[in-house]
């Protein structure tokens, strides 16, 4: 292992992790270079397990054997960084051992991605329409692994999965779910009904069926739809649903947050 003592947080060595809170990360869509932070050695491994390449680790020395054992033979810095060294660099206190900046994969389209999805029997794709918050796109990728999700399509608008957050709240499961961004959007949504796909936009307006009707209907391959925190789907994109979904609410409460909506869907169409 490529093992390297730093002791100053100026060093340039570290660059890749300066900044690293939430809101210096919101600012721009992409981490500059082509990289993003895998943050513990549970989401190192996962990245890693999945084809990612690390381009360095940072890391403090009660981590180094386990990052030792990830990176196996692989040609990578680590530098070993005192915790108050690694504080003063991300600007939060990094309590999960290790920080990793990794190589961003050259995304796939969204043709291959449906054809590969395709191949599952009785498939079944989400789409996150505008998401904001990372902790949601996370939580959103954690239960679609959980719940045999065969492929994720982001829309421009959404947050990013490999930011920071995201992997983390994800436990590394955006490594295990395929996806990638759908660019044209909401006209995209004709390219998933080519592909054969119904498409279900989960929606409190008016006239939506229940999410049990929808199960009922038994499609063969199903794409579901969420929308923003916010305001939900969009108009334009409600007009270009094959159905339009609810789920049922008691108790006088009008909506779930969109990472628990998308969990019980999930559920529901499995």
């Amino acid at each position: 292992m490529d093992l390297q003592h730093v002791t100053d947080a100026d060093d340039p060595r570290l660059d890749d992790y300066r900044n690293l809170t939430d809101t210096a990360l919101r600012r721009v869509q992409e981490p500059a270079g082509g990289l993003y932070i895998a943050e513990s050695a549970k989401v190192i491994q996962r990245a890693c397990d999945a084809g990612h390449r690390p381009r360095s680790v940072m890391t403090q020395q009660r981590w180094v054997a386990g990052i030792g054992a990830i990176l196996g033979d692989r040609d990578v810095p680590v530098y070993l960084v005192p915790d108050e060294v690694a504080e003063s660099v991300t600007g939060y206190a990094v309590h999960r051992g290790a920080l990793a900046s990794m190589h961003r994969p050259a995304p796939a389209s969204v043709a291959q991605m449906l054809q590969d999805a395709g191949r599952a029997r009785r498939p079944r794709i989400a789409v996150l329409e505008g998401l904001l918050d990372h902790t949601n796109v996370g939580a959103c990728f954690r239960s679609a692994a959980a719940m045999g999700v065969d492929a994720v399509l982001v829309t421009p608008d959404c947050g990013d999965p490999l930011y920071r957050r995201s992997v983390r709240v994800s436990m590394g499961t955006v490594f295990q779910v395929p996806w990638t961004r759908i660019e044209d959007w909401p006209a995209g949504v004709q390219e998933l009904k080519d592909a054969g796909f119904v498409v279900a936009g989960m929606t409190l307006g008016d006239g939506a069926i229940p999410l049990d009707d929808l199960v009922a209907e038994g499609h063969e391959r199903l794409a579901l739809v969420f929308g923003s925190e916010g305001h939900g789907l969009k108009p334009s994109t409600e007009e270009l649903m094959d159905r339009r979904v609810t789920i049922p609410m008691t108790e006088g409460v009008d909506s779930l947050n969109v990472a628990a909506s998308s969990a019980v869907a999930f559920y529901a169409v499995r």
